[in-house]
């Protein structure tokens, strides 16, 4: 077991890096890994060459576009293009090339933007989506779907799993591209290193206004 071919697709990343870390952990020797430079993971033909060399028993589809309201405003037909290439490649190369199981992260941001909280599985797909992150989302579903639509005709052990925020280790902190977590964290931090009294986060005017509509509040130290 702990031979196992394992591909980590995304390794750089937030969750990419925490899943090799835990994999030398538990002591797995032999996890594959590929960056941006070696593999376009938006190229079908590339993607089915490198399954074909390699033969991953075990994948983990982490990789993508990824960042916050202003990235997602800014960049939709990146997000939508980039996620949904990354996940149809790596889905269809796991089934060719046999690979035993696939795991697939998703995103809370899948759910509908009114949906009742908690939120359950069956919200999904019920009702708009959060226009800030629309595309992303969308993709993100396309890619839930895809996993199920493999095991449903072709038997493939791909499941999909949805993590909430998430922030820690290799995460992104730029404040033009990163999610709110980081965010705040990166403002935070750059105050009280500076001595300032006062961070500036953003506050929109309504559930549905896009990022254009976002105003500044400051918070301060009491």
């Amino acid at each position: 077991m702990l031979e196992s071919r394992i591909f980590v697709a995304g390794h750089r990343g937030l969750v990419g890096s925490a899943i090799v870390r835990r994999l030398e952990q538990l002591g797995f020797e032999n996890i594959l890994t590929a960056t941006r430079e070696q593999l376009d993971l938006r190229d079908q033909a590339a993607v089915n060459y490198w399954f074909r060399a390699n033969r991953p028993e075990y994948v983990y589809l982490v990789a993508g576009t990824v960042g916050g309201i202003m990235a997602n405003s800014t960049r939709p037909a990146e997000f939508i293009y980039d996620n949904m290439m990354i996940h149809a490649t790596v889905v269809q190369s796991a089934h060719l090339f046999g690979a035993k199981k696939l795991l697939y992260l998703g995103s809370s941001c899948i759910y509908p933007r009114e949906a009742a909280q908690p939120i359950k599985e069956e919200s999904l797909l019920s009702g708009p989506l959060e226009p800030t992150n629309e595309a992303y989302a969308i993709a993100k579903i396309a890619g839930i779907k895809l996993c199920q639509s493999y095991r449903k005709q072709y038997g493939c052990d791909f499941v999909s799993a949805m993590p909430t925020n998430l922030y820690g280790t290799n995460d992104n902190f730029d404040l033009n591209s990163s999610h709110v977590l980081p965010a705040m964290i990166r403002k935070f931090h750059d105050a009280r290193e500076e001595g300032r009294q006062e961070v500036v986060v953003w506050r929109c005017t309504s559930t549905s206004a896009p990022v254009r509509t976002c105003r500044s509040a400051s918070w301060r130290r009491r």
